[in-house]
């Protein structure tokens, strides 16, 4: 039996009303008006009339957001429909005349829907709103004109192809990553097409296209293989000099229109021509553009091309429409989170021969319903479908009840539109950041560091290699072998700090990387003992989860992403152990860890426990306070709060209760660590962002600690390998991924200028919204107002900055939070935690004067709602910046998805999450070596801790794999490389070097040689060999050589030289002993200067190296 929605639509299908509506359409009898629909029965019905016609159908609503939730829901119903083709159509513009403020993305979309329209495709659907209408469309002829069809055969020859791109205004780069670029490698052209998702790489052999694949642009490797394909430029650009028609002109007169709310569409058609003509006006002349009735169409026009279609009215207005069909329906109840009630609604309805059916794209979430039906023993009678729709409605006609998971437990359901572009072009930009450029800081383990001075070739014994060039104090060079790319990192230190370069062949690094172990082995030392004594403390342990508790989980607005889950899961485990919890939660500015601590407060509270909340401000208690209380209100918990904005009496009024156990969360500034501060019987103590407390603070928090669980949050990222370093000292949860669904925020560079400031705040205003303005000058804040209300008369504007006493502070911010002010002009204050989510424009004044992380987590205040957000930095002129200024600004531009902040931010915050972890101390140590360096001098620290002073506390995680040989070393004259006649960029084949030395397992080897083949073609014999000298290192250090010199048809293994390696008393050395005994013939064992080697002779190639050391592993 089928349970997925196509069974809602084939009810909808057989309903007379239906039937009635196909009939009016089929006979072209102008619009019908449908009265009487809810929810997201629009969906269904219009898929059931369509789903048995060819004819484009058209759906307008009065607004984007409107159009997206429908669009939504229509895709997710029809997603077993294979026939239809479903778009969405937007606006291409933020403002007209303005192609800078061009959307990429929504051209990438429009282009796509003219493009199938232009083909005749059969089977469309397009949904859109007014201001995706006013814009006028390039028409046919031109469209067919500048597009071009490729099939897989066809002949081309690459000349030809590469000056038709140029013609169409297509630019040639090195990699393809956004629409509008191309790229020629060898037989391989690489384009970009403004009417697809992704790229097309076209394969040639001779001048025929061999095969034609789409591929991914943050890796560039294939995703599907396409027969033929269609090259469109970008149209937008083309439009401003061609002649243009409108969309309702571009489609065939056969389609069948869907109209929502007339007058207010015609309004803001209306709205836009005049926007345009404004603009117009304002232009200056010399320029040659066409005029607002060539580029938009007005109201007018508006009304009469819809006049000539056949079409439905939904909604309450009627316009054109002479006949009208009725449903009766009713909305989706509102709950309150009773699950009795809603149980009880479930019960009443299969009696009364209705059917439930349960919409929620999320299984954990019926699964959550099932469990709490069970808990308060009721019994409901429901058929899940796993898609979801936007809301719920009950349809008396046909019996049915339509509920969504999303409005059951209040939860915000947000929309997705297509970006995929969009990632993955940020993803390409990190990698520039991080590529290794010539004159870049290079840190070699043995010799310190040097300068990059790229990659050059080297012959060895008459062949040639590819080798790495270094070069350190005096002039002196070292090459660094492709094989020893471990070995080698590029320098990170504190605040792009320049380091001293070394000279080779002085004691003086040696004596800098003892210095730096002794100074880590005591703070490591210092840390792992802490964990122990906590390990060996009784604590409380809490009971299994209650079913208020999966109350309160399933009634999040958001849905969970992995990482919350599994940090939720992570958290309650260790409150249920009877050992005290100390957990580390790391997640970016907006990631749900406020979420995690207000669920294990509750848990705490569910068994009688009393919960401290600790912050390092006084406007984030108030948020937090605001924050618990929201969440827990319907739940019998006593949220208070301890601030400097209390007054004397009411502080002693809180404590008197917190004493008597009458509070069960208590939030409060470091007050709450003060010693006049009693709980009844303190059971969790959670503190956010722990760095920013006082030492005094930290100590007191230790003692308190000792016995009572704790979970610490904190927004500065942790390096993903300086994580598994400390998983011998802390517990950590790391949220990398963001919240689904959040639209990126728009980040634009502006210098200084008064008319993008009013614009900015205006069209904020415009949509209801309100805006962030960062001064970070106290002096001229007031002037800074001043301009802004001088620019924007109607705008009620609020100053704060920390100079302002508490009382004032509040109050504006509370007034701004509520809505009274439109524009916030403050310090960067802002930066920590006030969620404002109707802010979603923020300018920030100087922004060439932050760190990056501070521009981030600045940024992170807004684009919290479903709205777009816009964040404008406004710098002096581009030439008056630093280089570092304008590297962290582009950064910043290019990485407006949230979550990017982990990877944004790791320039400046690896070194910050390190010395907050582990101490200020540490940050001088990483300034002078590097962050890679430190971080392997502190990995081999926490093993030695492991293996010897705390080999007790470690004994279950160790196994036969102590002696397990970490840097293997290999050298040989046999030719490996990758030939720059098969990848002739340097960087990257720098790149895939680096690649290559990451690879750890079989199919990682195996995926990258099928990905060098799908990028440049068929991989060369000296790649081959090159790709085999990964599993040569891999036998090596499972037999326990620690180097391999593979010269003049000699290989020389060498054993570990620490001859008091736990290694040789291991299983590994026995096995290769034995293999010498039974095979003296084939290897000779010798010791040369205190190095125990192993010499195997006639050794031509990497296979039979390879071979020979197979045999020692099978022995």
């Amino acid at each position: 039996m089928k349970t997925d929605s196509s069974l809602i639509i084939e009810k909808y299908k057989n309903s007379s009303n239906v039937i009635d509506l196909q009939n009016s359409i089929s006979n072209r009898q102008g619009y019908t008006h449908i009265k009487g629909t809810l929810g997201s029965s629009l969906a269904f019905i219009s898929s059931a009339i369509f789903s048995e016609t060819e004819e484009l159908q058209l759906f307008m609503f009065q607004d984007k957001e409107e159009a997206v939730y429908f669009f939504n829901t229509l895709e997710n119903i029809n997603e077993g429909n294979k026939k239809k083709k479903f778009y969405f159509y937007p606006a291409s513009y933020k403002r007209p005349y303005q192609i800078e403020s061009t959307d990429n993305a929504n051209v990438l979309l429009r282009t796509e829907v003219l493009n199938a329209i232009s083909k005749n495709r059969r089977n469309s659907v397009v949904v859109s709103y007014p201001e995706a209408m006013v814009e006028k469309v390039i028409t046919k002829k031109s469209l067919r004109k500048s597009t071009l069809d490729i099939h897989v055969g066809d002949k081309y020859s690459i000349d030809f192809l590469n000056e038709l791109f140029i013609e169409s205004h297509f630019h040639k780069v090195d990699y393809v990553y956004e629409p509008g670029q191309f790229s020629v490698r060898g037989g391989i052209v690489d384009v970009f097409s403004f009417s697809f998702d992704y790229p097309f790489r076209i394969e040639f052999f001779g001048d025929e296209v061999d095969s034609i694949r789409s591929f991914n642009i943050a890796d560039q490797l294939s995703i599907n293989t396409h027969k033929k394909i269609t090259i469109t430029p970008n149209v937008q650009a083309e439009l401003l000099q061609e002649s243009r028609t409108s969309f309702f002109e571009f489609i065939s007169q056969k389609s069948v229109i869907w109209l929502h709310a007339f007058s207010t569409s015609k309004k803001k058609i209306e709205n836009g021509f005049d926007k345009a003509l404004y603009t117009y006006n304002q232009l200056d002349n010399e320029l040659k553009r066409l005029r607002p009735n060539e580029l938009y169409i007005n109201s007018i026009e508006f009304e009469s091309e819809l006049k000539q279609f056949t079409g439905v009215e939904f909604g309450n207005e009627i316009y054109f429409s002479n006949e009208t069909v009725i449903f009766h329906q009713s909305p989706q109840p509102s709950f309150n989170k009773k699950f009795d009630l809603l149980a009880q609604n479930l019960k009443e309805n299969t009696q009364a021969e209705y059917e439930n059916y349960l919409f929620s794209d999320n299984p954990n979430q019926i699964q959550r319903l099932e469990d709490i039906f069970d808990d308060i023993e009721k019994e409901a009678e429901f058929t899940p479908i796993h898609t979801s729709i936007d809301k719920g409605y009950i349809d008396n006609d046909l019996k049915i009840i339509c509920y969504t998971d999303h409005q059951i437990f209040e939860r915000y359901h947000k929309f997705k539109i297509k970006e995929g572009y969009k990632q993955s072009k940020e993803q390409v930009s990190l990698k520039e950041i991080y590529g290794l450029k010539k004159g870049d800081f290079i840190v070699h383990i043995d010799h310190g560091v040097g300068t990059f001075s790229g990659l050059e070739k080297i012959d060895v014994n008459g062949k040639e290699q590819e080798a790495i060039r270094l070069l350190y104090d005096g002039g002196d060079v070292l090459y660094v072998s492709i094989h020893s790319l471990h070995r080698i990192s590029k320098f990170s230190g504190k605040d792009s700090k320049k380091p001293k370069i070394n000279k080779l062949g002085t004691p003086a690094w040696k004596a800098l990387k003892a210095k730096t172990k002794k100074r880590v082995k005591e703070v490591a030392f210092d840390l792992i003992q802490l964990y122990a004594k906590r390990r060996m403390k009784e604590g409380f342990a809490f009971s299994p989860d209650t079913y208020l508790q999966h109350e309160l989980e399933a009634s999040f607005m958001y849905e969970d992403t992995p990482d919350q889950h599994k940090a939720t899961l992570a958290v309650k485990e260790d409150m249920e152990k009877d050992i005290p919890m100390d957990r580390l939660v790391c997640g970016d500015v907006g990631f749900g860890k406020t979420e995690i601590a207000i669920r294990a407060a509750f848990k705490a509270v569910a068994d009688s426990k009393q919960v401290a909340i600790l912050v390092p401000t006084t406007i984030l208690s108030l948020q937090h306070f605001r924050s618990f209380n929201e969440r827990l209100k319907d739940f019998p918990c006593k949220v208070d709060y301890l601030n400097r904005f209390k007054s004397t009496k009411k502080v002693k009024e809180t404590l008197e209760r917190l004493e008597k156990g009458e509070i069960d969360i208590l939030i409060g500034t470091h007050k709450i660590a003060g010693k006049s501060v009693k709980f009844k019987d303190l059971g969790l103590l959670i503190v956010d962002e722990e760095q920013k407390f006082g030492v005094g603070v930290k100590d007191k928090l230790k003692t308190m600690k000792e016995n009572v669980d704790s979970l610490t949050l904190t927004a500065t990222p942790i390096p993903r390998t300086l994580q598994f370093s400390l998983m011998g000292a802390r517990d950590l949860s790391v949220i990398n991924t963001p919240p689904p669904n959040r639209q990126p925020i728009d980040t634009q560079i502006h210098t200084f200028n008064e008319e993008t400031i009013r614009n900015a705040v205006s069209y904020e205003m415009q949509r209801g919204g309100q805006v962030y303005f960062v001064n970070n000058r106290v002096q001229n804040i007031k002037e800074v107002a001043g301009m802004i209300q001088r620019l924007v008369p109607d705008a009620k504007v609020a100053i704060i900055h920390g100079q302002m006493e508490g009382q004032k502070m509040e109050a504006t911010l509370m007034d701004f939070i509520n809505g009274m002010y439109d524009v916030l002009v403050a310090t960067s204050i802002i930066e920590s935690g006030i969620d404002v989510p109707n802010a979603n424009t923020m300018i920030i004044n100087n922004a060439n004067n932050f760190g990056l992380s501070d521009l981030h987590q600045m940024r992170g205040r807004i684009g919290r709602s479903n709205k777009k957000a816009f964040c404008y930095l406004i710098t002096p002129p581009r030439h008056m910046l630093s280089d570092d200024a304008t590297k962290r600004l582009n950064a910043i531009e290019q990485h407006s998805e949230l979550g990017s902040g982990f990877n944004i931010a790791m320039k400046d915050l690896d070194i910050r999450g390190a010395g907050d972890l582990l101490g200020a101390s540490q940050s001088g140590y990483i300034n002078d070596i590097g962050f890679a360096t430190y971080q392997k001098i502190l990995n081999e620290t926490i093993e030695e801790l492991k293996t010897n002073e705390f080999k007790e506390l470690f004994k279950d995680e160790k196994n036969d794999k102590f002696f397990e040989i970490e840097d293997f070393q290999l050298e040989t004259d046999l030719e490996l490389l990758i030939p720059d006649t098969y990848v002739n960029q340097i960087a990257e084949r720098l790149s895939l070097y680096q690649e290559l030395d990451e690879v750890k397992t079989t199919e990682e080897l195996d995926a990258y040689r099928k990905n060098l083949k799908d990028r440049f073609g068929d991989v060369p014999e000296e790649t081959s060999e090159l790709l085999k000298t990964i599993r040569l290192k891999w036998l090596s250090k499972e037999i326990g050589f620690e180097k391999i010199i593979l010269k003049q048809e000699k290989m020389i293994c060498f054993f570990p030289s620490n001859q008091q390696s736990a290694y040789f008393e291991s299983d590994a050395f026995t096995k290769t002993l034995m293999f010498i005994q039974t095979n003296p013939r084939n290897c000779k064992m010798s010791e040369r200067n205190n190095k125990l080697r192993l010499v195997f002779s006639g050794i031509h190639s990497i296979s039979q190296a390879i071979g020979e050391l197979r045999k020692i592993t099978k022995n």
